[in-house]
């Protein structure tokens, strides 16, 4: 014996023996959803529009020594790095605790690993940052306060914006200390230099006059003549004092503080130290404007994103949209009734064949 068919023409006439029944389902769930819906509380969403910018043209460094200009960037690691900065978990803690999120979705005490975890949860579920078809950055944040959700929304383009500059600029302290050693180094070398200078003119008796050595062979041989004259001449107390000057004039213990000996031992000695003094000097002055420079750039701070709209308080909700919360609760309503209805029918239909039988 053929078991019975079914269609869906063959539901009405089921439907119509039991339409007390699923009238009374609708009914029923029309009055428990417009209830539900109507306790829904009203979400509102702000979205912020920026664009990044290019962080190598953010860097001041740069700005400052090399004189360049900010660049948009709409090359897909820096949309890849702003999305991630913003989503990560660093920054959802930072605005959850600025704005006292734990009471706001009375998630519980700060603190509690399952509190933080549903604040997180919750946050996480209000926030939206996508890449739109114009390159830029949609971030959309919901949340039953509006003017609260436009606060984070903005907060949250600023944070994005620190933490991008962090990962920019995280190696600029260690140079600036690099520049200061650097500097500082340079500064003991020429002090240290310039003092050995200073020791050796006077030990030397050089000083760095101009023709200094020229003048020096000029004395000694007219000395000389001098003497030689003298000496044939018989005039020998003028002799002995020629004598003496030209002692002077060529042997360190003559007496006089310019002299050849002195000059010969230490011509090498004080060139050398005032080439390094010279070298040390160009150095450490380029050594100073570095640092000056580093130091500027370091305590600027440039925006790495460009705001093209900022969030601001909505005019109107975004959900829940409460006709179709009524509108799917019927829906879902009917079906299962009519599903159960009809299972009741087969079973029915099933017992009666079985007594027949």
């Amino acid at each position: 014996m053929s078991s019975p068919t079914y269609s869906l023409l063959g539901l009405w006439p089921v439907i119509n023996r039991w339409k007390s029944l699923v009238l009374g389902a609708l009914l029923l769930a029309m009055v428990v959803s417009a209830v539900v819906a109507l306790m829904l509380p009203n979400i509102y969403k702000s979205t912020t529009v920026f664009y990044p910018t290019n962080p190598q043209t953010t860097d001041p460094d740069r700005i400052v020594s090399e004189g360049g200009k900010l660049e948009l960037g709409g090359r897909t690691e820096d949309l890849d790095r702003v999305i991630t900065i913003g989503e990560s978990q660093p920054v959802a803690e930072q605005i959850i605790k600025r704005f006292k999120l734990h009471e706001h979705y009375k998630s519980g005490p700060v603190g509690n690993d399952g509190a933080d975890q549903a604040a997180l949860d919750e946050f996480a579920g209000n926030l939206k940052i996508v890449h739109n078809d114009r390159d830029a950055i949609e971030l959309t944040f919901e949340d039953k306060d509006k003017i609260l959700a436009a606060r984070i929304a903005n907060a949250l383009v600023q944070s994005i914006d620190s933490v991008n500059q962090q990962l920019t600029l995280a190696n600029r302290r260690k140079v600036l200390e690099l520049y200061a050693q650097r500097r500082s180094f340079l500064e003991r070398e020429y002090k240290a230099t310039y003092d050995s200078l200073i020791a050796g003119r006077r030990r030397y008796g050089i000083y760095g006059l101009t023709l200094e050595s020229r003048y020096l062979a000029k004395e000694i041989i007219e000395t000389e003549e001098e003497l030689r004259r003298a000496e044939g001449e018989g005039n020998s107390s003028k002799a002995a004092g020629l004598r003496r000057a030209l002692r002077g004039l060529t042997k360190t213990d003559g007496g006089n503080i310019f002299n050849l000996e002195s000059y010969s031992a230490g011509f090498d000695q004080i060139s050398t130290l005032f080439a390094r003094f010279t070298d040390l000097q160009n150095r450490l002055i380029s050594a100073r404007s570095a640092y000056e420079t580093a130091r500027v750039g370091i305590s600027g701070r440039i925006s790495s994103i460009y705001v093209v709209q900022e969030a601001y308080p909505a005019t109107k909700k975004s959900k829940p949209v409460r006709w179709l919360v009524v509108a799917s609760a019927v829906l879902i309503t009917f079906a299962l009734s009519v599903a159960f209805i009809t299972l009741l029918e087969l079973y029915r239909g099933n017992l009666s064949m079985g007594r027949t039988r």
